[in-house]
Protein backbone atom coordinates (compact mmCIF):
# COMPACT_ATOMS: atom_id res chain seq x y z
CA UNK A 1 0.00 0.00 0.00
CA UNK A 2 2.81 2.30 0.75
CA UNK A 3 4.01 1.72 -2.60
CA UNK A 4 0.77 3.08 -4.46
CA UNK A 5 0.56 5.92 -2.37
CA UNK A 6 4.72 6.44 -3.54
CA UNK A 7 3.83 5.98 -6.93
CA UNK A 8 0.40 8.05 -6.85
CA UNK A 9 2.21 11.06 -5.40
CA UNK A 10 5.20 11.45 -8.06
CA UNK A 11 3.47 10.50 -11.29
CA UNK A 12 2.21 13.98 -11.11
CA UNK A 13 5.21 15.63 -9.98
CA UNK A 14 7.20 13.79 -13.30
CA UNK A 15 3.79 15.44 -15.40
CA UNK A 16 4.33 18.81 -13.77
CA UNK A 17 7.84 18.69 -14.99
CA UNK A 18 7.95 17.29 -18.13
CA UNK A 19 5.11 19.95 -19.06
CA UNK A 20 7.64 22.58 -17.73
CA UNK A 21 10.47 21.37 -20.08
CA UNK A 22 8.28 21.38 -23.66
CA UNK A 23 6.95 24.61 -23.07
CA UNK A 24 9.35 26.82 -25.61
CA UNK A 25 10.05 30.99 -25.35
CA UNK A 26 7.26 32.34 -27.28
CA UNK A 27 8.51 34.02 -30.07
CA UNK A 28 7.87 38.18 -30.70
CA UNK A 29 5.83 38.85 -33.75
CA UNK A 30 7.25 39.87 -36.87
CA UNK A 31 5.94 43.53 -37.48
CA UNK A 32 4.72 44.35 -41.13
CA UNK A 33 5.00 48.25 -41.87
CA UNK A 34 3.37 49.70 -44.93
CA UNK A 35 5.89 50.87 -47.52
CA UNK A 36 8.59 48.57 -46.22
CA UNK A 37 9.88 45.28 -47.79
CA UNK A 38 10.35 42.79 -45.64
CA UNK A 39 12.84 39.30 -45.65
CA UNK A 40 11.42 36.52 -46.39
CA UNK A 41 11.66 33.29 -44.22
CA UNK A 42 11.74 31.21 -47.31
CA UNK A 43 12.23 33.33 -50.45
CA UNK A 44 11.12 32.00 -53.69
CA UNK A 45 14.53 30.95 -55.75
CA UNK A 46 13.41 32.25 -58.92
CA UNK A 47 11.53 35.51 -57.54
CA UNK A 48 13.79 38.30 -58.76
CA UNK A 49 14.95 41.68 -57.06
CA UNK A 50 15.03 43.63 -60.33
CA UNK A 51 12.86 42.43 -63.14
CA UNK A 52 14.02 41.66 -66.78
CA UNK A 53 13.57 44.50 -69.41
CA UNK A 54 14.05 45.29 -73.21
CA UNK A 55 17.12 47.76 -74.13
CA UNK A 56 15.39 51.25 -74.03
CA UNK A 57 12.93 50.11 -72.06
CA UNK A 58 8.82 50.30 -73.05
CA UNK A 59 9.37 52.77 -75.35
CA UNK A 60 12.55 50.90 -77.23
CA UNK A 61 9.83 47.75 -77.01
CA UNK A 62 7.30 50.08 -78.95
CA UNK A 63 9.76 50.95 -81.31
CA UNK A 64 10.96 47.58 -82.48
CA UNK A 65 7.33 46.23 -82.75
CA UNK A 66 6.71 49.35 -85.01
CA UNK A 67 10.07 48.66 -87.12
CA UNK A 68 9.51 44.63 -87.30
CA UNK A 69 6.02 43.92 -86.92
CA UNK A 70 4.50 43.00 -90.12
CA UNK A 71 0.71 43.37 -90.20
CA UNK A 72 -0.36 39.79 -91.97
CA UNK A 73 -2.49 40.65 -95.35
CA UNK A 74 -4.84 37.82 -94.48
CA UNK A 75 -5.37 39.79 -90.81
CA UNK A 76 -6.05 42.85 -92.76
CA UNK A 77 -8.40 41.50 -94.48
CA UNK A 78 -10.78 39.79 -91.97
CA UNK A 79 -10.02 43.39 -89.77
CA UNK A 80 -8.49 41.49 -86.97
CA UNK A 81 -6.59 43.75 -84.39
CA UNK A 82 -6.29 42.97 -80.51
CA UNK A 83 -2.83 40.99 -78.87
CA UNK A 84 -1.17 37.44 -79.32
CA UNK A 85 0.15 36.70 -76.03
CA UNK A 86 3.47 35.53 -75.90
CA UNK A 87 5.79 33.70 -72.96
CA UNK A 88 9.17 33.39 -73.17
CA UNK A 89 12.78 32.78 -70.94
CA UNK A 90 14.79 35.79 -70.61
CA UNK A 91 17.57 33.62 -69.34
CA UNK A 92 20.75 34.70 -67.69
CA UNK A 93 22.90 36.03 -70.24
CA UNK A 94 19.23 38.20 -71.78
CA UNK A 95 18.88 35.92 -75.34
CA UNK A 96 15.05 34.69 -74.86
CA UNK A 97 14.11 31.31 -75.07
CA UNK A 98 11.17 28.99 -75.34
CA UNK A 99 8.79 31.63 -77.21
CA UNK A 100 5.26 30.08 -77.10
CA UNK A 101 1.72 31.50 -77.76
CA UNK A 102 -0.15 31.82 -74.71
CA UNK A 103 -3.87 33.50 -75.94
CA UNK A 104 -3.83 33.39 -80.01
CA UNK A 105 -5.26 36.19 -81.66
CA UNK A 106 -5.16 34.42 -85.61
CA UNK A 107 -2.99 31.76 -87.13
CA UNK A 108 -1.47 34.64 -89.40
CA UNK A 109 -1.10 36.74 -86.31
CA UNK A 110 0.64 34.31 -84.19
CA UNK A 111 3.20 33.09 -86.91
CA UNK A 112 3.76 36.77 -87.05
CA UNK A 113 4.35 37.03 -83.11
CA UNK A 114 6.80 34.19 -83.39
CA UNK A 115 8.91 35.58 -86.43
CA UNK A 116 9.30 38.93 -84.58
CA UNK A 117 10.08 37.01 -80.73
CA UNK A 118 13.18 35.64 -83.03
CA UNK A 119 14.41 38.90 -84.22
CA UNK A 120 14.45 40.52 -81.00
CA UNK A 121 17.42 41.77 -79.05
CA UNK A 122 18.99 40.06 -76.07
CA UNK A 123 17.61 42.09 -72.70
CA UNK A 124 19.08 43.33 -69.89
CA UNK A 125 18.60 40.32 -67.17
CA UNK A 126 16.53 39.96 -64.30
CA UNK A 127 18.65 39.81 -61.05
CA UNK A 128 18.74 38.52 -57.63
CA UNK A 129 21.00 39.38 -55.09
CA UNK A 130 22.63 40.74 -57.74
CA UNK A 131 23.09 37.71 -60.14
CA UNK A 132 21.68 37.68 -62.99
CA UNK A 133 18.79 34.50 -63.12
CA UNK A 134 16.75 33.45 -65.63
CA UNK A 135 13.01 34.40 -65.84
CA UNK A 136 10.01 33.71 -67.63
CA UNK A 137 8.40 36.58 -69.23
CA UNK A 138 4.70 37.18 -70.21
CA UNK A 139 4.56 39.79 -73.33
CA UNK A 140 1.39 41.30 -75.57
CA UNK A 141 2.36 41.62 -78.97
CA UNK A 142 0.22 44.33 -80.64
CA UNK A 143 -1.71 43.91 -83.90
CA UNK A 144 -4.00 46.21 -85.18
CA UNK A 145 -5.42 47.78 -88.63
CA UNK A 146 -4.62 51.89 -86.85
CA UNK A 147 -1.49 53.46 -87.30
CA UNK A 148 0.80 54.32 -84.90
CA UNK A 149 0.15 51.39 -82.39
CA UNK A 150 1.13 51.75 -78.82
CA UNK A 151 2.37 48.98 -76.48
CA UNK A 152 0.08 48.68 -73.19
CA UNK A 153 2.11 50.87 -70.35
CA UNK A 154 1.72 49.48 -66.68
CA UNK A 155 3.02 46.71 -64.42
CA UNK A 156 5.33 44.43 -65.75
CA UNK A 157 3.78 40.38 -65.08
CA UNK A 158 5.92 37.99 -63.87
CA UNK A 159 5.27 34.21 -63.84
Amino acid sequence: MKHLFFILLLVPLGLAKAQAQQTTPTKTPVELKAGRMQAQVKPAANRPDVPPQFPGGAAGLNQFFQQNLKYPEAAGVKQISGHVVMTFTVEADGHLTNPSVVQPLSPECDTEALRVMGQMPAWKPATRKGQPVPIQVRLPVPFGVSEGLEVEQGKSKFE
